[in-house]
C-alpha cells in the first residue's frame, strides 16, 4: 500500500498560514512534529522508489526536506514560517545533473524539478551549448506529453540578453533563463488520495528526457567531448 499525505497535514498548514507567528507554532509544536513525521514517511518512500530508476545522493526522506523556518533577516516578509512541506532529491554529480523537487501546500502543491540557480560556470556552458544547438532541448520542451504534464519552462530570466549573446539570437528565449525547471500542479483532493504517490513518481520519471539533454550539455564541451574525469 502506498503512503498518503494525511488530511491533517493540509489542515495544519492551513492553520499555520492563518496563524503565522511563533506563539501559535510553539503551542502546536506537537501537531507540527506529527505532520512532519508523516511527510518524512512519504518522502522516504518516494526516495526509495526513485532509487530504482536513478542514481541519487540524497541520504533519506528526512534529509530531503527543507526547513519550515524562514530566514527573515533580509526579507520584507517577516512571517517566521513557510506554510508548506517541501524537499528535493539530488542526482549523483558530476555524471548526472538535475534535481527532483516537491512542495505540499494547500492550493499550491507541485511536483517537478530541474536546474535551480546553476553556478556561473554551468550556466555559461549551458548557454553556449544552447546557442550552438538548441534543437535537443526544444524537442523535449515541445513534446506533446511533456507539455501536457508540465506546461511551459519556468525560471528567472534576464530582461534582454545575457552578456556575450546577441538579443536577436534565434535561441534568445532559452538563453535568457538563469534557472530552468518545470512543475506539475496538483489539486488538494488529488494530493490526499492514495494514487498521489504513483502520480508523483510518474511525474519525476517524466523529467528524465529533460535531465538527459541538460546532462549532455553540462558534461561535454562544444565539440561533444566529455569534460568529466
Amino acid at each position: 500500500m502506498n503512503p498518503v499525505i494525511p488530511k491533517s497535514t493540509f489542515e495544519f498548514l492551513s492553520k499555520l498560514n492563518q496563524n503565522n507567528e511563533r506563539e501559535w507554532f510553539n503551542e502546536n509544536k506537537a501537531w507540527y512534529e506529527q505532520e512532519h513525521a508523516a511527510v518524512i514517511v512519504f518522502a522516504d518512500a518516494m526516495l526509495s522508489s526513485m532509487q530504482a530508476h536513478d542514481q541519487l545522493q540524497t541520504e533519506s526522506g528526512k534529509k530531503s526536506l527543507m526547513r519550515i523556518y524562514r530566514d527573515t533577516r533580509f526579507s520584507k516578509d517577516k512571517t517566521p514560517y513557510k506554510p508548506r512541506f517541501a524537499g528535493s532529491f539530488s542526482r549523483v554529480k558530476p555524471q548526472l545533473r538535475g534535481g527532483y523537487f516537491f512542495s505540499f501546500k494547500p492550493g499550491e502543491t507541485v511536483v517537478g524539478g530541474g536546474f535551480y540557480g546553476p553556478n556561473s560556470d554551468d550556466l555559461k556552458l549551458l548557454r553556449n551549448q544552447i546557442a550552438q544547438d538548441d534543437e535537443p532541448l526544444r524537442k523535449v520542451l515541445n513534446d506533446k506529453a511533456f507539455k501536457s504534464m508540465f506546461g511551459v519552462l519556468k525560471g528567472d530570466q534576464v530582461k534582454t540578453a545575457p552578456k556575450g549573446f546577441d538579443k536577436e539570437h534565434e535561441a534568445i528565449d532559452l538563453l535568457r533563463y538563469k534557472s530552468m525547471y518545470v512543475f506539475r500542479e496538483f489539486k488538494d483532493q488529488e494530493v490526499l488520495k492514495e494514487s498521489f504517490f504513483d502520480e508523483a513518481i510518474k511525474t519525476f520519471l517524466a523529467l528524465r528526457p529533460f535531465f538527459d539533454v541538460m546532462t549532455e550539455y553540462l558534461t561535454t564541451d562544444l565539440n561533444g567531448h566529455s569534460i568529466i574525469d
